[in-house]
C-alpha cells in the first residue's frame, strides 16, 4: 500500500506513540535488594542497603513474606533439590557461600547454573543432588541439572538453610532482609521479603 508523504508521516507518528504507550504499560523488571530495615511503618519501610544507601519502599498490599531458617547439612540427601550461591574455584568446583535446601513443593525452581548478583563473579546453581561426600576442604555435593553438573564444596562456615511461609512479625527495625522490589505506579514497591528470626538472617 502506498501512502502520500503526509499520511505516511502521520501513520509513523501514530505508530511511535502507540509503541511508547505500550512500553510505558510494561511492568518494570523486579530488582533484588539486600540490607537492614532502618525504619518501618504500616505500609512502607526504609532499607539500609549493604552500601549504606537508604531506600524507601512501599509495602505491596499482597506482600509475600518468606521465613529463612537453618537446617543441618545432614538433611541434604541424594535426590534433594538445592540452590548454592558460590564462588568458582581454580579446579572447576564451586565453593559455597550458602546452600538452600528447597522445600519439596519448590523443586525445580530456577533450575540450572548461572551468574549470581551477590558478589563479583559469584554463581548460583539450582540442581538435584546426585552425591554427597566428605573431603579435606569441606563437604562435597555433586549436583546435576538439565545439560550439566557441578561439584559444590561446602565449607563448615557456609550456612545451610530452608524456606517456609513467613509473617510480617519478622519485619522489625534492624532485621537483615533480602527483598524483591518493583516500580508500581511510579513508586518503588517491595513485593516479596525474606527474613529470619532468633538471630538467623538470609545469607544472601
Amino acid at each position: 500500500m502506498h501512502l502520500p508523504d503526509g499520511s505516511r508521516r502521520s501513520f509513523i507518528a501514530a505508530a511511535l506513540v502507540l509503541a511508547a504507550c505500550a512500553a510505558r504499560s510494561q511492568p518494570a523488571a523486579p530488582t533484588r535488594l539486600r540490607g537492614n530495615i532502618d525504619s518501618l511503618g504500616p505500609d512502607k519501610l526504609v532499607l539500609r542497603e549493604r552500601s549504606g544507601k537508604l531506600v524507601e519502599l512501599v509495602l505491596a498490599p499482597n506482600l509475600a513474606v518468606t521465613e529463612v531458617y537453618p537446617v543441618a547439612f545432614s538433611d541434604i540427601q541424594p535426590g534433594s533439590f538445592i540452590g548454592a550461591g558460590a564462588m568458582p574455584q581454580a579446579d572447576g568446583s564451586q565453593k559455597a557461600i550458602a546452600v538452600l535446601l528447597f522445600p519439596e513443593a519448590m523443586r525445580g525452581t530456577g533450575e540450572g547454573h548461572r551468574p549470581f548478583d551477590f558478589l563479583p563473579q559469584s554463581t548460583m546453581t539450582n540442581a538435584t543432588v546426585a552425591g554427597v561426600a566428605a573431603s579435606s576442604d569441606g563437604r562435597r555435593l555433586r549436583v546435576t541439572y538439565p545439560g550439566g553438573e557441578q561439584t559444590i564444596v561446602v565449607p563448615p562456615e557456609a550456612p545451610v538453610f530452608s524456606l517456609k511461609p513467613g509473617t510480617r512479625d519478622l519485619l522489625v527495625q534492624g532485621a537483615q532482609v533480602s527483598l524483591t522490589a518493583q516500580d508500581i505506579d511510579g513508586k518503588p514497591t517491595a513485593t516479596r521479603i525474606s527474613a529470619g528470626r532468633n538471630g538467623f538472617s538470609p545469607p544472601y
